[in-house]
């Protein structure tokens, strides 16, 4: 269901409880939609889905990758 601004604050309680018996609510700000509200473990589940960007990079296949350092202290950029 959407809810506008005005109506998700005055019936924040209504809200909840349909969230929780509905799934989620969405509130729009001028007919657009602008935040979602999700029962809290439905949240959990999506955030622990989501990897950090660190350990994106601790998975990646990086073995077959060679990186070398240059040795000058400056590069000649072409503009």
């Amino acid at each position: 269901m959407n809810w506008q601004i005005q109506q998700a604050k005055a019936r924040f309680s209504e809200m909840v409880e349909r969230t929780l018996k509905d799934g989620p609510q969405t509130v729009t700000r001028h007919g657009k939609p602008v935040a979602v509200l999700v029962p809290a473990d439905q949240y959990r589940r999506l955030r622990s889905k989501g990897k950090s960007f660190k350990a994106m990079l601790v998975a990646a296949p990086f073995a077959r990758i060679e990186i070398r350092r240059a040795k000058e202290k400056t590069q000649k950029v072409d503009l």
